[in-house]
């Protein structure tokens, strides 16, 4: 199954969480650091509870990294524990020129058979275009973040007046030929996120910053819904898996998703 058709089957059942496996040895339960692989079983505890009701998970390649080898076959396992018709995000944030773009390309798509990517735009498309080579996948390109920082470029304004993130989201809009595009648009940015959904024709969108970072999960739905428009999911890491340090942080976790699947529903149905 094509990425773009998992996003949308999801979003036909009103399901638009994003869970991100943003999974931290410093934060998980302590009682699991006596496993042989304390974070698998974190993760795979997180699966288990959400899997019904979630649209896509996301594994941040930074906390798995820092573990050497280990992480990357947790990031395998977990891979494998996540059912095959949802969709599957590496946050790798790559983008590269020539032969090391194919070859990030080649390890997220083929060896470790993610549905999407996350990509940062900076080194122009020939900088992405191996990634876009990928016709089934789905290539979230970073627009609109959802840090502090965001001002330093994306919202610098170029000659004819507008912003570098809106010159970013009109050259995605031309990218997606194969329908396999879409943009990284913070959530905390409601405001821009209002003004500017006109733009994002038919790209899919994931939005982060829900949560810790301040968005609102409700807010960010009735802004598409008043778009009449799907075709986004909207990433929690924090506020859904760190919600105990004891046993019961899967029931939490599941009991979390579901209440924002019923926000969903009441704002959609």
């Amino acid at each position: 199954m094509k990425a773009l058709e998992k996003l949308l089957l999801k979003n036909d059942e009103l399901k638009f969480v994003c869970v991100g496996l943003d999974s931290d040895l410093t934060k998980i339960p302590q009682y699991l650091l006596s496993e042989t692989e304390p974070i698998f079983e974190f993760n795979r505890n997180i699966v288990e509870a959400t899997k019904e009701f979630a649209a896509a998970y996301k594994i941040n390649f930074a906390f798995y990294e820092a573990l050497g080898q280990k992480g990357f076959e947790i990031i395998e396992k977990t891979l494998e524990f996540i059912p095959d018709d949802i969709l599957t995000i590496a946050d790798a944030k790559r983008g590269d020129i020539g032969n090391t773009s194919e070859m990030y390309a080649k390890s997220v798509f083929e060896h470790f058979g993610f549905d999407a990517i996350t990509l940062h735009p900076y080194m122009g498309k020939d900088s992405l275009q191996p990634f876009l080579n990928y016709k089934d996948k789905l290539n979230f390109i970073l627009a609109l973040t959802s840090n502090p920082g965001s001002i330093d470029f994306e919202k610098q304004i170029l000659k004819d007046g507008t912003f570098l993130y809106q010159r970013i989201i009109s050259l995605t809009t031309d990218w997606n030929i194969d329908k396999n595009c879409g943009i990284v648009f913070g959530a905390t940015n409601l405001d821009e996120l209002k003004t500017n959904i006109n733009s994002f024709s038919d790209l899919s969108v994931l939005l982060p910053g829900v949560g810790a970072q301040g968005g609102s999960f409700e807010d960010v739905l009735k802004v598409f819904h008043g778009q009449n428009r799907k075709n986004f999911i909207v990433n929690i890491s924090r506020g859904i898996i760190y919600l105990s340090s004891e046993k019961d942080f899967g029931q939490l976790a599941e009991k979390e998703i579901q209440r924002l699947n019923e926000i969903a529903k009441q704002i959609f149905s």
